[in-house]
């Protein structure tokens, strides 16, 4: 299954934050989790929003909604769970 990409304002403003080599990375592993959510994808327990994308020291936390994936954060690991 294909799903849509949607980037939140706030995943946008976290983007401006990181260097072009780790961006370009993330969205390679953002690419590949669109089809059929492959790659280093968990589901999160107790903590919204659902699912984080691992990508190097970096973290993707998305929800699904049908076939639609809406990023909320891509933080470097030891900012994201706060």
């Amino acid at each position: 299954m294909k799903y849509e990409i949607e980037f939140k304002p706030r995943a946008m403003k976290d983007c401006k934050k990181i260097t072009k080599p780790q961006l370009q990375q993330i969205f390679n592993g953002i690419e590949e989790m669109s089809d059929d959510l492959k790659g280093d994808v968990k589901r999160l327990t107790n903590f919204t929003p659902e699912y984080r994308l691992r990508v190097g020291d970096y973290r993707v936390l998305f929800e699904t909604d049908k076939n639609k994936i809406t990023i909320y954060r891509i933080r470097h690991r030891k900012d994201v769970y706060r």
